[in-house]
């Protein structure tokens, strides 16, 4: 009876904790339909809705949310993410709409496990990169991407890959600006023979 008592205890606090942890945090999309997002105009069919994920798998194509008038500078993006082995994704964040090519605003969070590339699941690509990856294919991680002021943090499934400050006086790059600003966030569907599921995408804003 003690023993069931205190499993019950646990499960209630555990409970308590993970509903604070989500505490004033905003859904980006219902499940059902891509209300509130944008698609690029090449390769629309890279992406679909399964399960209530969005299903990022084909030739290049990004998806933009669109919801909100009001850029996001500050915020905690949470995004649970799955892949099938060898592929490719990223979460784009600080960009904006773009009809064709890779975005060139704001930072790519990259998604990527086993994919050829070297640069793993949280690195920002090509600012700061790791060569290993936190998460597994085949399974669901949650990927968090946190911006206050002119840090950023990458989180998965609460583990910390990398703290980032970005040096004063930096400027954007030429061809990607890779430079802290504010804008709306972006999913990638890479390539033909990548698997992406992006599902349960909420925001805070700080």
């Amino acid at each position: 009876m003690k023993l069931t008592c205190m499993l019950s205890l646990a499960l209630v606090a555990l409970t308590s904790c993970a509903a604070e942890d989500e505490a004033g945090f905003k859904s980006l999309m219902d499940g059902k339909t891509f209300t509130g997002w944008k698609l690029a105009t090449e390769n629309t069919n890279s992406f679909r809705i399964e399960d209530g994920a969005f299903v990022a798998n084909g030739n290049a194509c990004h998806l933009f949310y669109v919801g909100d008038a009001q850029p996001f500078k500050n915020f905690h993006l949470k995004v649970d993410v799955k892949t099938d082995p060898v592929s490719n994704g990223g979460i784009y964040f600080h960009t904006k709409y773009q009809e064709k090519g890779w975005p060139r605003g704001g930072f790519e969070c990259q998604v990527n496990n086993t994919h050829g590339d070297w640069k793993k699941t949280g690195s920002l690509y090509d600012v700061v990169n790791v060569s290993q990856s936190l998460a597994a294919d085949n399974r669901w991680w949650t990927q968090e991407v946190i911006v206050e002021g002119r840090k950023i943090t990458v989180k998965v499934d609460g583990k910390i890959v990398l703290e980032y400050t970005e040096p004063a006086g930096a400027q954007p790059g030429k061809d990607f600006e890779r430079k802290l600003s504010e804008g709306t966030f972006a999913l990638q569907a890479h390539d033909p023979k990548s698997v992406v599921r992006y599902k349960n995408i909420r925001v805070k804003r700080l």
